[in-house]
């Protein structure tokens, strides 16, 4: 691909956070363009296509990952379709961002990986606030020990789900609240613990179609470190985390999509406090998609990669869950 060129993506389904997030990132990156949506209505896929400002649409999604011009493809696909669209779009030289959680279970996220790394392939999962700069101000904060050694955090995601056929419901589909927002607080204890999950603990509120409507953990990190976190689909949106530290705290009140009105707060014991906002006004999946970008124009080395940081996740989601169906504590 040269400099000039724009990279050419391909969408598989016309799923709302497709509509609602990466369109108009892509739009806000720069240098890429929505080539394809793939569905498995051509009717209904031409009629949002037409709506969106896609190229065009195509029946099924093996017309998009068999489309020699795409470069990259987007998968919006429920959980449990993730891996097999994965591996074809890998397996078709396609760099790959893939909704988060990569997969709904440890062993399909272990054999997509596999493959990626088996084909040295660029997979990413969409986790996007690690490419933000409120993360970057956050790694500074915690570095320069402006509040001592991290001990703790904890942190918050719940909203509020009234369709009951909504897909996040379904077991089938591999729903629930911790695979939905819970794993947002697994991915940021991670990156601020710069470290893995040792065990952990959880308990749920089980939906009648068989998934975790509500789920409360702990999990333990290397060092006597910890992650207390709630996660739902119940309540009032709630995405509030705290950074706990020997010597003061950092409260974030958006850290997993932060819009322009969030800020990130140090609180020292004596009383003092300095507030910082990333004040950016372009839509959440914009750095990600920008990055991207770069990578595969040849501009950049790619960072976060699915193959480098996914891996840990799952095997934190996969603990937990186990927990909260057999009440017992997990170890990895």
């Amino acid at each position: 691909m040269t400099e000039r060129e724009p990279v050419r993506w391909g969408i598989l389904s016309t799923a709302n956070i497709a509509r609602g997030a990466f369109l108009p990132a892509l739009q806000a990156a720069g240098g890429g363009v929505a080539a394809a949506v793939g569905s498995r209505d051509l009717a209904r896929g031409r009629a949002w296509a037409q709506e969106h400002g896609v190229e065009r649409a195509v029946e099924g999604y093996d017309a998009v990952i068999g489309d020699d011009s795409i470069d990259a493809v987007y998968i919006p696909l429920p959980n449990s379709l993730h891996a097999e669209w994965a591996i074809a779009a890998m397996a078709a030289g396609k760099a790959v961002f893939c909704e988060k959680p990569l997969c709904g279970t440890l062993a399909e996220t272990e054999r997509v990986l596999g493959v990626a790394t088996e084909r040295a392939a660029l997979l990413w999962e969409a986790f996007i606030f690690p490419f933000r700069e409120q993360s970057r101000h956050l790694r500074e904060i915690i570095d320069a020990g402006e509040i001592g050694e991290v001990r703790e955090v904890q942190s918050r995601f719940h909203f509020r789900l009234s369709n009951r056929q909504n897909v996040r419901l379904s077991s089938e589909l591999e729903g629930g609240a911790l695979l939905d927002v819970g794993c947002y607080a697994v991915r940021f204890a991670r990156m601020i613990f710069n470290a893995d999950a040792a065990g952990g603990t959880a308990t749920a509120v089980w939906a009648p179609e068989g998934v975790d409507e509500e789920l409360a953990g702990v999990l333990d990190f290397p060092g006597e470190r910890r992650l207390l976190f709630s996660c739902g689909m119940r309540g009032a949106l709630d995405t509030f985390t705290r950074i706990l530290g020997t010597e003061g705290q950092i409260r974030v009140t958006g850290p997993f999509h932060p819009r322009p009105q969030d800020n990130v707060t140090v609180l020292k014991p004596d009383g003092s406090e300095s507030v910082w906002s990333e004040g950016a006004e372009e839509p959440n999946f914009t750095a990600a998609i920008r990055h991207i970008h770069r990578v595969l124009r040849g501009e950049e080395s790619p960072r976060h990669l699915a193959t480098d940081e996914a891996g840990g996740n799952a095997v934190a989601l996969d603990l937990l869950l186990r927990s909260a169906r057999t009440g017992q504590y997990q170890s990895v």
